[in-house]
């Protein structure tokens, strides 16, 4: 059967993915995690479970994958991309901001855990070697986890990523050390070409990667970006691989090298879906990898071995996060959070296993404990939220992001220019955001506060903090465009302040409908500013002329709020008149 679907690589995929398919639309209709039935359903079609039955029964080999060793590709292809997101995520800017807290207590973190865990199991009869690789690798937590639980903009978000942050860090050094195997010689030689490629990929990076995301950005092509972004993945991950660093260092520093650009939160927002479905994959090759057999006949040491490494691990955090001056319900739900093992871990353990460190047995046993740890991760952040807002409902209010009390002005042609104007005026801050790349660096060299990103693609809500905006103006020259975008603000934002740009009196009643605040018509305020202009030139007074315009537009508002079907102004706007008067 394999063979008629063109051979065991492409069989395997279609396997891979299909499973991906069904697991991420069903668990996210549960309202479950996905993480557990990426597992389940790996431990399901790998070689441990129905693969092990085709045998027996053929027919089973269309929707399993028997061979243990056909699995890696996708395994790796899934860690590669794991590693590049979270290069993208950490930025050096971002590690220079947090450097003490990410040294400090993500230092403190992942020492007194791989002391701890690794000095038990050094107790309990473990070779030195073995009992430190197994401590680092279980000291580690999932970034791929956590940090959408969590976000990072609260107490405990700002306390799991600095950790998170400096265990990323550590995995080079850890697979490194793994990869090296002990030889003193190739240790050296490894380290001065490493130290070579490594310069070269970040001054080369510098120089190259800005100029060629700018262009790509010209030709809003998003297929361009993506393309631009996992060359740049393999180009790195094959120079560090080729001198003996491992691919994983290059998808880190490709990640790192994009970050710094002023297009990493396209990459994000592009790469997003198949970062995604890569840690998909690889969670399903975990699963794969666990043997039934081994939990079956070990199940006491493995559920007493998980128990035991959540505890320490929880009780770890909570400790450090009293001693730095966190409140309690903060260090609860951080303990909490970051108990379990790590999708890092891992990759250390199969680094260790094959640079014989730890035994296959260790390791099998040790994975099966991860994946456990990793299934149980959405429940531990449940029952530590739970428990943090009975200890202080209060304490663990998210603080506000860059955004807080920023006008976001979405499109920043002439339009956006001239409201970025009138707000300095008065004293107000704002936030421009620019699809076009020649336009935001002819109005960064102008003094305008703007940044790169094309508002068509995305969540623009999440990506650009708009829950904490004080209000959003949409300039754009683009009426589908505009209404769609209003219909998806006001969805997520029944408060906020949207003043929107309309083409004409029809599209502003269809912006109505679709919930801005203010639609503001060009030929509507054209026709305005033509009429004053006549009559101040004939020789009208002012007075009058300002306040039969004021007039004349009320009128015509009201005219297209009742074509929109809106008679009566909505509640907002209403307080909004009612603050006016006061």
């Amino acid at each position: 059967m394999a063979a008629e679907l063109g051979g065991p690589g492409l069989h395997d995929a279609l396997v891979i993915l299909g499973a991906a398919g069904v697991v991420i639309p069903a668990f996210s209709r549960l309202r479950i995690s996905p993480v557990i039935g990426f597992i389940l359903v790996g431990a399901a079609i790998g070689p441990a479970g129905l693969g092990s039955l085709t045998p027996a029964y053929p027919w089973l080999d269309t929707v399993t994958i028997a061979d243990r060793e056909r699995i890696e590709p996708f395994a790796q292809f899934g860690i590669l991309l794991l590693l590049f997101a979270i290069g993208l995520e950490l930025s050096f800017r971002r590690l220079i901001a947090m450097r003490r807290t990410v040294f400090g207590l993500g230092g403190a973190q992942m020492l007194a855990t791989a002391l701890l865990v690794g000095g038990a199991l050094l107790l309990l009869g473990r070779s030195p070697p073995s009992a430190a690789a197994l401590g680092l690798a279980l000291a580690m937590s999932s970034t791929a986890l956590v940090m959408p639980i969590t976000g990072t903009t609260s107490p405990v978000g700002r306390a799991a990523v600095a950790m998170l942050l400096f265990q990323d860090l550590m995995l080079v050094p850890i697979l490194f050390v793994l990869d090296a195997k002990g030889a003193s010689g190739e240790l050296a030689t490894v380290a001065l070409g490493g130290v070579l490629v490594v310069a070269a990929l970040l001054l080369l990076g510098r120089l190259i990667l800005p100029p060629l995301f700018a262009q790509a950005a010209r030709t809003k092509s998003p297929e361009l970006f993506l393309a631009v972004s996992l060359l740049t993945v393999m180009l790195a991950s094959l120079a560090t691989g080729a001198v003996g660093l491992g691919a994983v260092m290059g998808a880190l520093i490709a990640g790192l090298l994009i970050a710094e650009t002023d297009y990493h939160a396209e990459v994000e927002v592009m790469t997003a879906p198949l970062r995604g479905l890569a840690l998909g994959i690889f969670l399903i090759t975990i699963g794969m990898r666990l043997d039934l057999a081994t939990f079956a006949s070990q199940w006491g040491s493995i559920l007493l071995a998980t128990a035991a490494v959540l505890s320490i691990k929880s009780v770890i955090v909570m400790a450090l996060l009293h001693l730095r001056g966190a409140g309690r319900a903060t260090a609860v739900e951080t303990g909490f959070l970051m108990a379990s093992p790590s999708e890092l871990t891992l990759i250390v353990l199969g680094s260790a296993a094959a640079a014989a460190v730890i035994s296959p047995e260790q390791a099998n046993f040790w994975t099966v404990v991860t994946a456990l740890g990793l299934t149980l991760t959405p429940l531990l952040a449940f029952v530590g939220r739970k428990l943090s807002r009975r200890i202080d409902p209060e304490a663990l209010a998210s603080t506000a992001g860059d955004t807080q009390g920023l006008t976001l002005i979405l499109g920043f042609g002439r339009v956006g220019r001239l409201v970025a104007d009138m707000l300095e005026t008065h004293g107000r801050p704002y936030l421009g955001v620019e699809g076009d790349v020649d336009s935001v660096t002819h109005a960064r060299r102008d003094g305008y506060k703007v940044v790169f990103g094309d508002v068509s693609r995305g969540d623009a809500v999440e990506r650009f903090g708009l829950t904490k905006a004080a209000a959003v103006v949409l300039t754009m020259n683009d009426p589908v465009l505009t209404i769609r975008l209003t219909r998806q603000i006001r969805k997520a934002c029944p408060q906020l302040t949207i003043v929107a740009r309309a083409r004409d009196n029809a599209h502003a009643a269809q912006l109505y409908k679709a919930g801005a605040t203010d639609a503001v018509p060009e030929t509507l305020e054209g026709s305005l500013q033509m009429s004053e202009a006549v009559l101040v030139d004939i020789g009208v007074a002012m007075g009058p002329v300002i306040a039969s315009i004021h007039e004349k537009r009320s009128e015509l508002r009201a005219a297209i709020r009742e074509e929109g079907d809106l008679e009566h102004e909505p509640a907002l706007g209403r307080r909004r008149a009612r603050d006016r008067l006061a």
